[in-house]
């Protein structure tokens, strides 16, 4: 059966959009918003209404971003292109353009996807056209999402949650901020739950905005959760602690915005490579690839090595879109996805660098801007190793504690 790999046509519209709004808003924007750290970027306020109506004309449903919603009995029901494709794709363009931009984009937080993913038709209409940030990570729960210590007590109709939170993208900015909680710490994962908190809440206090090394333009919060109460209602999922499978609402989020961070990276990825490869060109250096590598000069080879690492980061992420929106479980391409992606990122913005010398090094170019965003990616919703690990559990089929 042959494969296709262009960009689905009912798409390319939607593709284009992106682009344009990368190359004519987020690129001349670039290097301002790194300088001014922790200023509102005001240009993406008119952008709002255009990124929604892209969003709606890529079909993308829910609080402004794309969720893994899978049928309970997996029948085929055909291939489709559909949400999760459709943010993947434009996701790529923008982060050509700006990763610390994009991540700044109102109504388009990585929390808009945990509750998407996880969310029943009441909470997606009642949240719907809302920002939302995810709180996940704690000063001692990083990559081990299941250690995380804020609690969650009911009391009457509302929760109770209590905790730290730190390095929430958009924390400040947001609506709303999907905070994981434990209903039980004794119980370990299956007690883990995702909350949306309005960021007006009392309880969920505001520590600081964290400075960073990349993506400036995009606000990093830490927070303390101090007897936050918050609805019943508001809480994301079954409350009911299972434990034959109760991380599972958790790990189907990470299932979509893995991938959606996937393509964070592949967007930058291609960004270094076209510098690089015109950075070339003005200097009289113009790689093969009909070519053998032997025969052509180190730089020329690195560049080819680097847009075939490229390509392979690239279908691997949209191969786990693809699984997502045919409700196919993705677990183990999403975690590739990101693995892939991530590495492939910082590597490759640090050897463009490298290869363009003095110009890749100074602020004449946004080459070493993006060396410093690349960063991120290999950490964020997962670090590398801890993808690494998820992969050998899956393919290994051995669990948390017997492969650590």
């Amino acid at each position: 059966m042959p494969i296709n790999l262009e960009v689905p046509k009912k798409f390319r519209p939607l593709v284009t959009q992106a682009h344009t709004v990368a190359q004519e808003v987020f690129r001349p924007n670039s290097r301002k918003y790194d300088r001014a750290e922790h200023t509102y970027p005001k240009e993406l306020d008119m952008l709002a209404a255009a990124i929604d109506g892209m969003a709606e004309g890529g079909g993308i449903e829910g609080a402004g971003a794309a969720g893994v919603k899978r049928s309970d009995n997996g029948a085929d029901e055909g291939t489709r292109n559909g949400s999760n494709m459709a943010t993947c794709l434009s996701i790529m363009e923008l982060c050509w353009g700006d990763v610390g931009l994009l991540l700044s984009m109102p109504r388009q937080g990585l929390g808009n996807s945990a509750i998407v993913s996880v969310a029943d038709e009441e909470q997606l209409e009642r949240y719907r056209g809302r920002w939302a940030a995810m709180a996940i990570t704690e000063p001692e729960a990083g990559s081990d999402s299941a250690a995380i210590r804020t609690t969650a007590k009911l009391d009457g109709d509302e929760y109770v949650l209590n905790g730290e939170k730190i390095y929430v993208t958009s924390g400040e900015r947001a609506d709303l901020v999907v905070v994981w909680a434990s209903l039980d710490p004794s119980q370990g994962r299956a007690a883990i739950k995702s909350f949306v908190v309005e960021r007006s809440n009392p309880g969920l206090k505001l520590v600081r905005v964290n400075h960073k090394l990349g993506i400036r333009a995009s606000d990093t919060a830490d927070f303390v959760l101090e007897d936050c109460r918050v609805p019943k209602e508001d809480l994301l999922g079954d409350p009911e602690i299972r434990t034959g499978g109760g991380f599972a609402g958790a790990m189907q989020t990470f299932d979509n915005t893995r991938p959606l961070v996937a393509s964070m990276a592949v967007g930058l990825t291609r960004a270094c490579i076209e510098e690089t490869r015109r950075l070339f060109a003005e200097a009289g250096l113009e790689p093969d690839p009909d070519t053998p590598i032997a025969l052509q000069p180190a730089a020329a080879a690195e560049l080819l090595s680097m847009e075939a690492d490229y390509e392979a980061a690239r279908l691997l992420t949209l191969q786990a879109a693809w699984m997502a929106d045919n409700r196919k479980p993705n677990s183990t391409q999403a975690s590739m996805a990101k693995a892939k992606a991530g590495r492939t990122c910082t590597d490759v913005a640090l050897r463009c660098v490298r290869l363009c010398g003095a110009v890749g090094y100074g602020e004449t170019e946004l080459l070493e801007k993006w060396a410093r965003d690349a960063k991120i990616l290999d950490i964020f919703e997962g670090t590398q190793q801890i993808q690494l690990l998820i992969i050998a559990r899956l393919l290994l089929g051995k669990t948390s504690a017997e492969l650590r």
